[in-house]
């Protein structure tokens, strides 16, 4: 079963999805679903020996393209409606043990490219208002397969954090006559402390307002609202600076940093969303090598976060760490 149901104290919809207590965890490497599927074993979501990159739907959707009707009955103050919409999962790599820092760039762009051409498809579906892609890496953060993949839901409405960032950027636009991530980009760049990364297309800060102790933004230098929108030389620099970040990531303590790597792009509902600007957000739960940030009472009660270090000194922490020229990636 699933279905939304509305919150009308932070006016916002929860998803609920019991079949997903079923879903598989963490299962034997020799069982892994997203490996190919091989001569003698059983059969995988993936029905060929061999492939690049995969996209499929999740057996355990959040949200369906024809999902149930609801449970409940809901009221005038707390509706419920059928959870339209699709979650598909992303295979990055057949090798089980790959990693996406490992990635070459041509993978990289390929990927870039898969993740742009969903997001045009289902964009373009009249029920869907914004089509989000994510990945989380690492049991610290609750995956269960570490198969490396990611995920693409289309949702029907506006998630608050989208629609807060749409609402802003908005308003920015209206009273400044310009872009709130361009401008956020552009006093990065003049200050510099907080930069971790740089190159003519894009910029990776861990931003003045960093919730997460490493968490880092990057933004392209052009004002666009969808990866598929990127030029050739956008979507070049954008693998480049990825696996900068990610191979940063891994050298930070000596083992691969569990993440989630959220892809901010502008909703698809039909309204006004010139002033959005695509931007991807990294929050690794890692404070120190051992410790970890949990979500405790002031941000999952109040959601107001606390960060228990600087973004200047982890940004500096971060661009010292190898690699530090973009053009010598492979």
């Amino acid at each position: 079963m699933s279905e939304l149901r509305w919150n009308p104290q932070l006016a916002d919809w929860v998803i609920t999805a019991t079949h997903r207590q079923d879903r598989t965890f963490l299962p034997p490497r020799d069982f892994c679903p997203l490996c190919p599927t091989r001569p003698g074993h059983p059969p995988t979501e993936i029905d060929r020996s061999d492939f690049q990159i995969a996209v499929f739907e999740n057996r355990f959707p959040s949200l369906q393209r024809r999902p149930p009707e609801p449970a409940v009955t809901g009221t005038a103050l707390t509706p419920v409606a059928p959870a339209v919409g699709t979650c598909e999962v992303v295979v990055y790599t057949a090798p089980h043990d790959a990693a996406l820092a490992s990635a070459d760039l041509d993978h990289l762009r390929r990927l870039i490219a898969v993740w742009a051409h969903r997001t045009l498809e289902l964009g373009a579906r009249p029920e869907i208002a914004c089509v989000f892609v994510f990945e989380n890496r690492g049991e610290a953060i609750g995956v269960t397969l570490d198969h490396p993949h990611g995920q693409i839901y289309a949702y029907p409405h506006l998630p608050e954090i989208l629609r807060r960032e749409a609402d802003n950027g908005r308003a920015h636009r209206s009273a400044h006559h310009s872009c709130l991530w361009c401008d956020l980009a552009t006093e990065e760049l003049a200050d510099g402390r907080r930069i971790v990364v740089a190159s003519e297309t894009w910029v990776a800060t861990v931003p003045f307002f960093a919730r997460w102790p490493y968490e880092v933004h990057l933004t392209p230098t052009r004002h666009v609202g969808w990866l598929h929108e990127l030029s050739a030389e956008e979507a070049d620099g954008l693998a480049r600076i990825l696996k900068a970040i990610l191979l940063k990531y891994d050298a930070l303590f000596g083992f691969p940093l569990p993440y989630v790597m959220a892809i901010h792009q502008r909703p698809t509902d039909g309204d006004d969303h010139a002033a959005y600007h695509l931007h991807f957000e990294f929050y690794p739960p890692n404070r120190t090598e051992a410790k970890l940030k949990y979500l405790a009472g002031s941000e999952a009660g109040a959601g107001a976060f606390i960060n228990d270090t600087l973004p200047e000194e982890t940004a500096a922490r971060l661009r010292a760490l190898e690699p530090l020229d973009l053009a010598a990636l492979r």
